[in-house]
């Protein structure tokens, strides 16, 4: 094996692949070799050549590939007759886990499937297993992160699990055991003292041990990922037509620059959980391009509202994202503003995979939980369950922020974050639920009966069908109890971002001495959650 390397060379990181068979293509996953998969699994296992921060790379790319060799990996492993924790600290042990956010879940998920084949009557089914695998981790986060405030509770796990075994609660007795377990003893891993050096931090133990807090810190939606879902060309084509497209706020709500903020015209296509903006008009089958993979926006947990306080042009919708990314679309009408905004709720509201439980209030700074971006295997009706469970959950939430703020006298930065999101997550879970119970009631599959229905026939009305909330609805009212409507819905309703935390613009010098008012109250800054 020696005498394939070339001088000056070492075996360590990605140059490493090209020994193990010439012309095989591994890095870019072009060609699958089984025997190639299988010397690069064992190396691997056995570090040969390799660090541990190399091992996680090779296993969650997402190409065909790094999907042999993550098979082949974990099969080197036998946890027949283990406990999910006790399996997840063998595996955690040989490997650094990072990477981008739908990384990581991709190598659990690679966990989860040799899981259930070693242990195949543990749970009803390998999504019940890759579900509690990352509540695992979660809980590890929240217990023994390098942080201050509440622990999660055993009660509380076991609340944010409910219903997520396959529409079914997880065995009570399970998940004491597996919190009474991890408060216990943490999960660890190590991390490579080259790679912290290279980025500056000083390796200390307890840095080390501490790592697992960091693990499942969210991050953006990086291009690995969003090329997974935009690669899927079989997807089913929701609506297409023409949109102009402006950005408001980047990842997190952070303000995005006014440079970058232009109106640009795409046509859009929204293809299962993914609205493609394309330079021009798309052909059936065409390829799809760098650019458009580039404008590519992901609606897994994405809510679409009308744009009520924006005056500026007709015919405008908000989108926020799942990483609270806002853009403004104006569409060619106002009605086709109604339907782009009706499809891009009923397909995120019909296909976004319930939320991983979040840790509960141990953060120094407030963090919104991670929202997975794979598509749901739950039931129509499952899912209609889920979303109205998370409505309910997070109209508690509110009310016991709401107690917790008067009882301090006064709102700190974090309350006022977690306030703002929570209001949001109730419109948008209120939202799904409601307009997924219309689509029931209607009997229809067919999206382009449903708005048509869902608009004329009195299942909603055509200005409640956007959901904007003003401040006076008495649908979302803290004081009432946290109930849905099961027919005839009406959506939640938003006057402006600015109900939802989004701060109002303030007009500029320059704008005052040229007469010019600013863009819209909406324009300018974000709250940074």
């Amino acid at each position: 094996m020696e005498s394939h390397r070339a001088k000056g060379t070492s075996y360590s990181s990605l140059d490493s692949v090209d020994v193990l068979t010439p012309g095989i293509d591994a890095l870019n996953g072009l060609k699958a070799n089984l025997q190639a998969a299988k010397r690069l699994a064992q190396r691997l296992y056995r570090l040969d050549g390799f660090k541990k921060s190399d091992v996680a790379r090779h296993l969650n790319k997402n190409n065909e590939f790094s999907r042999s060799v993550a098979e082949e990996y974990l099969s080197l492993f036998d946890f027949s007759g283990l406990t999910l924790d006790q399996a997840l600290r063998l595996f955690l042990r040989r490997l650094a886990l990072g990477g981008e956010t739908q990384e990581r879940e991709r190598l659990l998920t690679h966990f989860s499937h040799r899981y259930t084949e070693c242990n195949p009557h543990c749970l009803s089914t390998e999504d019940s297993v890759h579900t509690l695998t990352c509540a695992v981790m979660l809980l590890n986060s929240d217990l023994h992160g390098n942080n201050v405030g509440k622990r999660m509770s055993c009660s509380q796990f076991i609340t944010n699990l409910e219903g997520l075994n396959d529409g079914e609660d997880f065995p009570k007795d399970l998940l004491k055991t597996l919190y009474t377990s991890i408060r216990t003893d943490k999960l660890q891993w190590t991390i490579d003292e080259e790679e912290v050096q290279k980025s500056g931090t000083t390796v200390t133990p307890d840095a080390r041990k501490d790592s697992a807090s960091h693990t499942l810190k969210r991050q953006g939606p990086g291009g690995n990922a969003l090329l997974s879902l935009a690669q899927n060309a079989n997807e089913q084509l929701h609506k297409s037509g023409l949109l102009v497209r402006k950005i408001h706020a980047d990842q997190d709500g952070k303000r995005t620059p006014r440079g970058k903020r232009g109106w640009k015209t795409f046509y859009g296509t929204l293809k299962g959980l993914v609205l493609y903006l394309h330079k021009e008009e798309q052909r059936s089958g065409q390829e799809l391009t760098q650019e458009d993979l580039k404008n590519a926006v992901s609606i897994h947990h994405s809510l679409a509202m009308r744009a009520v306080d924006y005056s500026k042009r007709a015919n405008v919708f908000y989108l926020r994202t799942a990483d609270w990314r806002v853009f403004l679309f104006q569409a060619a009408s106002a009605e086709q503003m109604q339907s782009w905004i009706t499809r891009i709720n009923i397909v995120a509201a019909m296909c976004s995979a319930p939320p991983f439980p979040p840790a509960i209030g141990s953060q120094k700074r407030f963090s919104r939980p991670l929202l997975p971006g794979s598509n749901t295997k739950l039931s129509q009706e499952e899912q209609i369950k889920s979303h109205e469970h998370r409505f309910r959950a997070v109209s508690a939430e509110l009310a016991d922020l709401s107690a917790e703020s008067k009882g301090k006298g006064r709102d700190t930065e974090e309350q006022k974050q977690r306030q703002e999101y929570l209001e949001f997550e109730k419109t948008r879970y209120g939202t799904y639920a409601m307009l997924m119970r219309a689509k029931l009631q209607f009997g229809t599959e067919d999206l382009s009966v449903f708005e048509s229905r869902l608009l004329s026939e009195g299942g909603l009305q055509r200005a409640q069908s956007s959901p904007a909330l003003p401040q006076s609805n008495p649908a979302l009212s803290h004081s009432q109890s946290p109930s849905l409507p099961q027919s005839n819905p009406t959506l939640p309703q938003y006057s402006s971002l600015k109900d939802r935390g989004l701060k109002p613009s303030v007009q500029t010098k320059e704008e005052s001495q040229n007469g010019t008012k600013p863009e819209s109250k909406a324009e300018n800054k974000t709250e940074v959650s």
